[in-house]
């Protein structure tokens, strides 16, 4: 009896040790994972802080772009406006011209 308690409780440490065993193998791969983590995000930081960097340098650039984009739209509607007014004066000389 004495033999198999022992046994048994043999058994049972040993099953206690492997558990200790896993949750140190499984602690080890989450710390690698989370080094690997830590770098991916790190190398995301970078390249998020070039890219406003780029963005930064791009602006005064962007700004002319709209800029000229508004001059375009107020010249668009003055052409319009001309055009407007030259089909009025035609039609006016065209009606004076039949007098």
């Amino acid at each position: 009896m004495f033999e198999k308690m022992a046994m048994f409780l043999q058994g049972e440490l040993t099953a206690t040790c492997e558990d200790y065993c896993l949750l140190e193998n499984m602690n080890k791969l989450t710390s690698l994972k989370y080094m690997e983590m830590k770098d991916i995000s790190i190398n995301i930081s970078r390249n998020l802080q070039d890219l406003n960097n780029k963005y930064a340098s791009l602006q005064p650039y962007l700004d002319q772009i709209n800029q000229i984009e508004e001059q375009v739209s107020a010249l668009e509607q003055a052409a319009y406006k001309m055009d407007a007014y030259s089909k009025k004066l035609e039609a006016r000389f065209k009606k004076l011209e039949k007098r």
